[in-house]
């Protein structure tokens, strides 16, 4: 089981802030978490191909297809500010 004080490096070197409440509950599960690899690490992976995903994976992307847009005086309709047909927005960059 881990320690509080490694509970409360891994919080430091993770910049949480945690109560004395939540350095017990993490103690527990992390102590799980380790627990579990360490199971993991008692099975034989040499025969088993490294890879980065477990599914293979594929393009779901769709062909573009160009419809009508709506009325700028529809998309403006409840903009606090507008200017023609876009929407006026307070400049957030320095000069």
């Amino acid at each position: 089981m881990l320690s509080r004080e490694e509970v409360l490096h891994i919080a430091r070197l993770a910049r949480l802030a945690v109560s004395n409440e939540e350095v017990e509950k993490s103690r527990v599960q992390l102590s799980d978490i380790l627990e579990h690899f360490e199971e993991l690490k008692k099975l034989d992976t040499a025969q088993i191909q490294p890879t980065a995903q477990s599914i293979p994976l594929e393009n779901v992307m769709r062909d573009d297809v160009i419809v009508p847009s709506l009325p700028p005086d529809d998309i403006l309709a409840n903009a606090p500010h507008r200017e023609d047909n876009s929407f006026r927005v307070r400049a957030v960059l320095e000069e």
